[in-house]
């Protein structure tokens, strides 16, 4: 039998980090037919004690990439009778390519975070992917005026 108890246990909660430590702000250039081109990236990200610098900044910079590909072009199209995939291969999968990559201005807090174990260093994995769309549709708005709420941010979803 499980039991299961829902009482925050603080010394238990403590051990972990839960929460985002990183910001992004974008800039976005939008022309008259909806294309959208990101310009330039700023990010700041509290990374706990950073190990390798070149190599946190280079993690960074392709998860932002990776996720203002999610925000601008990554999307499966289903086909609206049958719900089956109709872009179920690489050829009409879009992603960012080096073409796509804008300016990237990426700061750290060096400070090792007393809650991480060992070095006091956080994973940056994932991090970087996490605030792009968000930040990319933000630009959007700001530039458009109209909020976009689906992904992939399309022209069609702006004209």
């Amino acid at each position: 039998q499980a039991e299961f108890n829902s009482e925050p246990n603080k010394e238990e909660r403590e051990k972990f980090s839960f929460f985002s430590y990183g910001a992004l702000f974008v800039e976005v250039n939008v022309d008259l037919l909806g294309q959208v081109r990101v310009k330039r990236a700023v990010g700041i990200y509290d990374v706990g004690r950073m190990i390798n610098p070149r190599l946190a900044r280079s993690q960074i910079i392709g998860g932002v990439l990776f996720g203002i590909s999610t925000a601008l072009m990554e999307g499966t199209v289903p086909d609206e009778k049958t719900g089956r995939i109709v872009n179920p291969n690489l050829a009409d999968y879009h992603v960012a390519v080096h073409a796509d990559t804008p300016e990237f201005d990426i700061d750290f807090i060096n400070e090792p975070d007393p809650h991480m174990p060992d070095f006091g260093a956080r994973g940056i994995g994932e991090i970087g992917i996490v605030g792009a769309p968000a930040a990319v549709a933000n630009a959007v708005f700001n530039a458009t005026g109209k909020r976009v709420r689906n992904l992939p941010i399309t022209p069609d979803k702006l004209i």
